[in-house]
């Protein structure tokens, strides 16, 4: 996992530039249960595009919100298997400051649908005596186009401006999932691989694949054995190649890389779970400098059974 760390430097919605857009499925720390657990979960991202060539604002640069209330759920099948679900409804907004235009998106997003294995999980001590406990579950996934695709947003723009303001992407579309945890007593590191591979739509537009990296230190406290507190504290590495278009020709304002930092905590009480992070951007290169990401935030509950 640290090869991959390093060679590469979260399942979050639009054109998906870097965690901002349709179709990023963060998935970071998973709530504590033993069979299942549903829930739900509010993330809020900031993006501004068509800036200028130096990265200043024009008259037609673009303030953009996209927020999702998503349910998600997952199902353990005896000790080794695992299925996941994410529906979001999205919440999209673009503010252009020049005209004073402001339009607005809502529906359901994008269904994905997952399935993990337990590759391995060992528990042992140290020399000292200290528990040691380590494991590593490798998941493949479908992203389903249940989101509405605007094809006259594709046709407004030119192959220079992004495509970015859609509730889905009218696509299917694949994911690749590596979580490994490793934990010493009560400190883990939590990491996160995952690869989203997207096909080209019925409107012969296809956004580009994505690569996700995260990473996050954390400490479990335990009070009297009947609450479980988590701060934690990580980056993330977002990189995702140009969206294509007519099957050859690469969209200027679009792909790019992104370094985050992550803060948060996770709470755990009986059977109910709840929690949220901050991430921030630490440095970022998206849509050749004509995009950039602002800070994002995410809250859940959950509840197993």
């Amino acid at each position: 996992m640290a090869i991959l760390l390093v060679g590469s430097v979260q399942l979050s919605r639009a054109c998906d530039i870097c965690g901002c857009g349709v179709g990023s499925y963060y998935l970071g720390i998973l709530p504590d249960f033993n069979k299942r657990f549903v829930g739900l979960r509010y993330q809020h991202k900031l993006l501004t595009t068509h800036l200028g060539p130096m990265g200043n604002r024009t008259p037609i640069s673009a303030d953009e919100a996209y927020e999702s209330l998503e349910w998600w759920g997952a199902w353990n099948f005896d000790t080794r298997w695992r299925a996941m679900a994410i529906l979001p409804y999205n919440f999209n907004t673009r503010h252009v400051r020049g005209s004073g235009q402001t339009g607005y998106k809502n529906g359901v997003g994008d269904l994905a649908l997952m399935g993990f294995y337990k590759v391995f999980e060992q528990v042992g001590g140290t020399r000292d005596n200290k528990l040691l406990i380590h494991s590593l579950w490798a998941g493949i996934g479908v992203k389903a186009p249940t989101g509405k695709y605007d094809e006259g947003e594709r046709a407004s723009v030119s192959q220079d401006a992004p495509n970015n303001f859609q509730l889905g992407t009218a696509s299917t579309d694949f994911l690749v999932n590596l979580a490994y945890d490793i934990r010493l007593m009560d400190l883990g590191l939590n990491t996160n691989v995952s690869y989203k591979v997207n096909t080209e739509n019925r409107h012969e537009y296809r956004y580009g694949n994505k690569l996700t990296v995260n990473a996050l230190l954390y400490y479990k406290f335990n009070i009297k054995n009947q609450v479980r507190i988590a701060p934690n504290a990580g980056v993330m590495y977002e990189t995702q190649t140009k969206d294509v278009i007519y099957g050859r020709y690469d969209v200027a304002q679009s792909g790019g890389n992104s370094l985050t930092g992550v803060a948060g905590v996770e709470v755990n009480a009986g059977r109910v779970s709840f929690g949220g992070n901050y991430q921030a951007p630490l440095s970022q290169d998206l849509a050749d400098g004509r995009a950039k990401a602002g800070d994002r935030w995410l809250a859940h509950v959950s509840f197993s059974f």
